[in-house]
């Protein structure tokens, strides 16, 4: 898995008039740059879905920039340098040799007519010359972002504060196999200003396995974007690992790490599903010291994504990157995508600038060469955990060396929190249930404790066969919330 990481910095929006009849602009110098669009082409989705069907039967021919910035100061200073917008809030990137080498083509829509941008005149800082790799939409002001496109198909929107933190991407093509993966990339956009914080993106990704039209609904509310995502995707080839709705974050310690002064740094700190019979899962993350993967079965799945849940200021101490404002991400497939599992892979880093976390879900039906995939869902970026329904969530987990006559014990709390557990006490008959063995569990309790409650459990993993553990309360026959799914070897 490639980082494919952007810059901190953001991307916001405000799209005064699409004037596509315009053909001189005033640049950032002043001066007026000619004929900034082509002709206009009659453009809509079928003849999108056309495209990508066509050039799929084309052999792949990569997109590769020649005009690409050398390094990250130049992108920097090209990108958020003084420079001229597009269409009112539009800021483009330059093509960047190492993680964004693909030029991309942009045009801009109105009323079922696109125009390309032809003349990149005065669109970077300083007026120098550069390809396009992506662009960012900016907020009504001009002053920030809350939206970027660049790198292969990476996407990300801004949690508070306009803080960035995980990416999204169109599709993932053989993650975490035996061979390289491949990284299809956007190829080109068309944007379309439907409103006050709405804008219609519709783009091409293209790759060695497969061509694919992607059209991107993206609506601002306050403390959240949405993205409602309709895509057709045409295989070239075989695919062994086609995951749909791929996301990417970091995640690099927690409270359990020591030897940094800030007691936490992650952009999420666990995966979320919701599966197609009800049942919500929390399985929190880890850094471990080599490559995992995690298949879970999620037939017929309802929701999934990463979230941030602790966004408590000093819990991470870090008044640059502010991880409490990184924003969650959460997946919610439009129609029945039928068979499949979520997977979770988990990378070492040892830097809070690599990611090192994807999910993404697999379909148990094979990829064959020739096919056409279609697909729907809606992505949620917000502040607050878009994952939760009001019932018990696990809202922190920790572990430390437990005690027994034998050594080998894992001693494990889990606080929970959230409506059902209102007015139950120590009485009420809460009991934690796992799917360990009898034998392993040495103690196992739940208490109401400071607004939440604690499970306890002392767990004798030394020779415990099974790499992890469920764990969820129950209260008579019913559960009161989110199964937690823990890793014993981080």
């Amino acid at each position: 898995m490639s980082s494919g990481r952007l810059s901190r910095r953001g991307f916001g929006g405000g799209v005064a008039a699409l004037l596509l009849g315009l053909t001189a602009t005033r640049s950032a110098s002043g001066a007026v740059t000619q004929d900034r669009f082509g002709p206009p082409r009659p453009f809509d989705w079928p003849w999108l879905v056309a495209e990508a069907q066509a050039r799929a039967r084309q052999p792949f021919r990569p997109h590769i920039a020649a005009h690409a910035v050398p390094d990250y100061d130049s992108h920097v200073r090209l990108s958020y340098g003084h420079a001229d917008l597009v269409a009112g809030r539009l800021r483009l990137f330059p093509a960047r040799r190492d993680i964004a080498p693909v030029a991309v083509t942009i045009h801009v829509v109105e009323g079922h007519m696109a125009r390309e941008i032809v003349n990149l005149r005065g669109l970077f800082e300083g007026g120098e010359p550069a390809d396009a790799a992506g662009f960012r939409v900016m907020d009504a002001g001009g002053s920030a972002d809350w939206l970027a496109y660049l790198g292969a198909s990476y996407f990300r929107a801004a949690g508070r504060g306009g803080q960035y933190g995980l990416s999204a991407r169109a599709i993932a093509v053989d993650t975490a196999m035996p061979g390289p993966e491949e990284f299809p990339a956007f190829t080109d956009f068309w944007i379309e200003d439907k409103g006050a914080d709405r804008l219609m993106i519709h783009a091409l990704v293209d790759g060695p396995s497969l061509c694919g039209a992607f059209a991107f609904d993206t609506q601002r509310h306050p403390g959240a974007v949405v993205q409602n995502v309709t895509a057709a995707l045409f295989l070239r080839r075989d695919i062994a690992r086609l995951g749909l709705a791929p996301i990417t974050s970091m995640f690099d310690f927690d409270e359990r790490h020591r030897g940094d002064r800030r007691p936490e740094v992650h952009d999420s700190d666990g995966l979320a599903i919701l599966t197609g019979v009800g049942e919500r899962i929390w399985r929190p993350l880890n850094n471990p010291p080599g490559p995992r993967v995690h298949l879970m079965r999620a037939d017929h799945v309802k929701g999934f994504g990463l979230i941030q849940r602790d966004q408590v200021f000093d819990h991470y101490q870090d008044n640059q990157s502010f991880f409490d404002r990184r924003p969650s991400l959460w997946v919610e497939p439009q129609g029945d995508w039928g068979l499949g599992s979520v997977m979770l892979y988990e990378m070492n880093t040892v830097s809070e600038n690599v990611d090192n976390i994807a999910t993404m879900w697999i379909a148990d039906a094979a990829a064959r060469a020739g096919e056409r995939r279609d697909f729907a869902y809606r992505l949620t970026w917000a502040q607050d955990d878009p994952a939760t329904d009001g019932r018990a969530r696990c809202v922190e987990v920790s572990s430390r060396p437990g005690t027994g006559p034998h050594g080998g014990v894992t001693r494990y709390q889990f606080d929970f929190a959230g409506a059902s557990l209102t007015g139950l006490d120590c009485t009420s008959g809460v009991v934690p249930v796992t799917n360990l063995p009898p034998a392993a569990v040495l103690q196992a309790g739940a208490l109401p404790l400071d607004g939440v409650w604690r499970v306890t459990l002392d767990v004798r993993t030394a020779g415990l066969v099974q790499d992890e553990f469920r764990l969820f309360l129950r209260h008579g026959e019913n559960a009161l919330g989110e199964t937690v799914i823990k890793t014993v070897r981080p």
